[in-house]
């Protein structure tokens, strides 16, 4: 069995003098909205600055001007951005990025980036970016290309762990496992002091958690087993910052950390380029509208030979005729 735990996310920002996102947008036009992705909310939190939506394949963030959604699996997030535009209107847009990672499983998704983007480019005008190598870690990112300017103090941090160790994989995968007992695991009362968490374990297993605080937010989605396994964290609290407890936990074969407007990027990775992980991917620019983007990709050297993965014809990488 394997799930792509790999992301789309799109970021929106709109003209809070015109609409609030929080205040003049019902419940049942974001239950729409995801449903056009081919996902469903499972449940929902709001603190009055944050609603934050749990959904069946990642999760939706919407406070009064701007809205982040991510969604993994199969889902066509394109489908819900387009459904965005259309109802509440291009002219109330500000900013819109979209993003898309390689993919574990890219033959078995329903579109590919090059597709999404020509569905988004029918609405607006925007530059699109590879971040990374096409053989290794990479992302691809839209760009919708206006006269806004960013907040340098709009900030972001995603930190994602592939191939995490055997014991952590276990883990993660042991039946009946709890919420609680994977927060304690992953040791987020270290990071999440008086959050409010909203949290699921996934039949057989996978675990996706929303927490915010005032303005913060936290996002974690687990896809742990053994020959996909893909945890993402994305926040705007310095992940950077909890880098180090991370790999202590999961012991990754490699990890990427992406930032937007995080300044002192270089500084802050330096120690990973002096450990056993080695850089094999650096990447920075700044984009047109002021937002700096960093993206690092590390690996671990493997230094022992191990058996070669075993499929089968009806198994990963093969169904509907298609091969890797």
């Amino acid at each position: 069995m394997f799930f792509e735990g790999a992301e789309k996310k799109a970021q929106i920002q709109v003209d809070r003098s015109q609409i609030s996102l929080l205040n003049d947008i019902s419940d049942e036009f974001w239950q729409v909205l995801v449903m056009r992705c081919n996902a469903q909310i499972l449940s929902s939190t709001n603190n009055g600055q944050c609603k934050a939506f749990l959904l069946s394949e990642s999760s939706l963030f919407v406070w009064h001007d701007k809205l982040l959604i991510l969604t993994c699996g199969e889902t066509q997030l394109v489908n819900s951005i387009e459904y965005f535009i259309e109802h509440i209107g291009k002219e109330k847009i500000q900013q819109l990025t979209y993003q898309r990672k390689n993919e574990y499983f890219a033959h078995a998704q329903p579109s590919c980036f090059s597709d999404d983007i020509k569905q988004l480019s029918q609405y607006l005008n925007g530059s699109v970016y590879r971040f990374g190598e096409l053989d290794g870690h990479h992302n691809y990112l839209f760009n919708y290309d206006n006269a806004f300017n960013a907040n340098p103090e709009d900030k972001s941090y995603e930190f994602i762990a592939y191939q995490i160790s055997e014991k952590a994989s276990a883990l993660l995968t042991t039946s009946g496992i709890s919420a609680k007992e994977i927060r304690q695991f992953l040791s987020l009362e270290t990071i999440l002091p008086d959050f409010i968490i909203d949290d699921f374990v996934f039949k057989p297993y996978g675990y996706s958690l929303n927490a915010i605080k005032d303005d913060k937010y936290l996002t974690i989605h687990v896809t742990p087993q053994a020959n996909s396994s893909y945890i993402s964290f994305e926040s705007n609290i310095d992940l950077i910052a909890f880098a180090p407890l991370f790999i202590d936990i999961l012991n990754p074969l490699s990890f990427d950390i992406l930032s937007f407007n995080e300044f002192e990027f270089s500084a802050k990775t330096l120690p990973y380029r002096k450990t056993n992980y080695v850089s094999k991917t650096l990447v920075e620019t700044t984009l047109p509208n002021g937002y700096k983007i960093n993206f690092a990709n590390f690996i671990l050297p493997q230094v022992d030979f191990i058996e070669p993965v075993a499929l089968t014809l009806e198994g990963e990488g093969f169904t509907d005729n298609k091969t890797l």
